[in-house]
């Protein structure tokens, strides 16, 4: 009969006395066995939490690295993110810039028509050029009498309606001469009656400054326009008072040079004023 495995064997009558420094040195044994295998134990469960912290730290830093390298289309938008706001920027209202003022607006009425007017701002310096033509100016002259420097039929046009001020200067070339006038009226409507109206009448030819008198007795050749608040006239003939005919093409050459001439000068005006007022402040 067997008691323990591995121990001493006796039996019941046996006389033979048990060996108890064998027993104890097996006693022994066994306890060092299962001391060793607690702290091995003790030691496996160490690195097995060690080793559940490592993987849940690995899983975190694997969630975060994911995330981070997602495109931007794919990571949840600002309204997603508990606590987070989309707050809009600021927002402007569309403004159109006024468009820039028509300079024939300032010419057109005595009201906005405010730049310094004379015979010396509407006819400067002391020659003009028209392509390779050059004119030379000789004298100038400015009135509030309309009809005194013009043939009666054109100051009975003027008169009518309500011309302000003439102003005159005259040009030669050559042998012909050409004097322009520009007639000033309070508003365009005025100018417009007026230059509709002149069918006949020539502004009165000026001498002086080198120009003899010219168109006193001859016929010569004459232009009605206007623009804005004015109108203007030239009255073209030669030096010698010979009559203009139709075949003298350079008398109507000057003449249309100084009708250009003339509207150039009055549109000028209307630039300046309106670009002053476009950049006022």
């Amino acid at each position: 009969m067997s008691f323990g495995q591995g121990g001493p064997q006796w039996g019941p009558g046996d006389s033979q006395t048990p060996d108890w420094a064998a027993l104890a040195e097996a006693s022994e044994s066994r306890t060092r066995r299962r001391k060793w295998l607690m702290i091995g134990g003790g030691a496996l469960a160490t690195v097995v939490v060690a080793a559940a912290v490592a993987v849940a730290v690995v899983s975190a830093n694997s969630d975060n690295s994911s995330a981070s390298n997602k495109p931007a289309s794919e990571l949840p938008s600002t309204a997603d993110i508990p606590g987070a706001s989309e707050k809009p920027g600021p927002s402007f209202e569309e403004t159109t810039p006024p468009p820039p003022p028509d300079p024939k607006e300032f010419i057109s009425s005595a009201k906005k028509d405010k730049a310094p007017l004379s015979a010396d701002t509407l006819f400067p310096g002391k020659s003009l050029t028209s392509g390779d033509r050059v004119y030379k100016k000789g004298a100038t002259s400015g009135t509030k009498k309309c009809a005194s420097v013009t043939q009666a039929k054109l100051g009975a046009v003027l008169t009518k309606n309500d011309c302000t001020q003439l102003f005159r200067a005259s040009y030669v070339k050559d042998n012909i001469a050409v004097t322009v006038g520009v007639a000033v009226f309070d508003t365009a409507a005025q100018a417009a009656k007026a230059n509709e109206q002149a069918k006949e009448g020539l502004v009165v030819a000026l001498p002086g400054k080198g120009i003899p008198a010219f168109c006193r007795t001859a016929v010569c050749r004459g232009t009605y326009n206007a623009y804005g608040r004015y109108a203007y006239f030239t009255t073209s003939g030669f030096t010698s008072d010979k009559d203009v005919t139709t075949k003298e093409r350079k008398v109507y050459t000057v003449g249309d040079d100084l009708a250009r001439f003339a509207f150039g000068q009055i549109n000028r005006r209307g630039e300046a004023q309106a670009s002053a007022a476009a950049n006022a402040p």
